[in-house]
């Protein structure tokens, strides 16, 4: 049961009831029993922001994660609404295969083609061997085919074209890191329109 409370599975809005965040259960609890934020109860097919006090009494349904306490089971909430925070947070995507995959929208950045899942890796466009860096500036998603073909050579010595330049990206709305990749229904209408991102 420990680790079910570690595990981000709250989904955490700020008080326009936008997403902005990602928490586990247990910081759930201390937002709420703090006042900094009230768990939303959907169960009854209204939304409705519920403060620690009523939340402790809630009854705990069966697809509920119920955490066990000294003064019975207690329902986990899926969705926090924070009570006085009303931004969102800008964030900027962190230097990996799944960042250049999300900079790059998944596409080989020499032929255009859109990749699959495995198909791609991480290309320095001007080799490491030859001082390139492993950095924003200087690396690409490519299909694996054309980065092997490509090896130990630069674009124009291997016969190829990069799309575009690459660059940093640019810091996001935080919501756009939000993947509801547990499943949890009780998230669908927060992030709408918003799909897995792949690596």
């Amino acid at each position: 049961m420990s680790s079910a409370l570690e595990r981000p599975s709250v989904l955490v809005l700020n008080r326009h009831w936008q997403a902005i965040d990602v928490k586990t259960p247990a910081e759930a609890f201390s937002l709420m029993a703090t006042g900094a934020a009230m768990g939303l109860d959907i169960s009854t097919g209204d939304l409705r922001p519920v403060p620690w006090v009523e939340w402790l009494s809630l009854p705990v349904r069966s697809g509920d994660l119920p955490v066990r306490t000294v003064r019975g089971a207690v329902r986990a909430p899926t969705v926090l609404v924070l009570t006085r925070f009303g931004r969102v947070p800008m964030r900027r995507l962190r230097f990996s295969l799944r960042g250049l995959w999300m900079r790059d929208r998944g596409m080989c950045q020499y032929t255009g083609r859109q990749l699959s899942p495995g198909e791609g890796n991480i290309d320095h466009v001007m080799p490491r061997s030859r001082g390139g860096r492993t950095n924003w500036e200087n690396c690409v998603l490519s299909h694996k085919v054309v980065n092997h073909k490509k090896g130990n050579r630069t674009p124009e010595e291997a016969g190829l074209r990069l799309l575009r330049r690459p660059e940093a990206p640019r810091s996001v709305p935080a919501t756009a890191f939000i993947r509801n990749t547990l499943g949890v229904q009780d998230w669908d209408m927060f992030l709408a329109g918003q799909t897995s991102a792949s690596q």
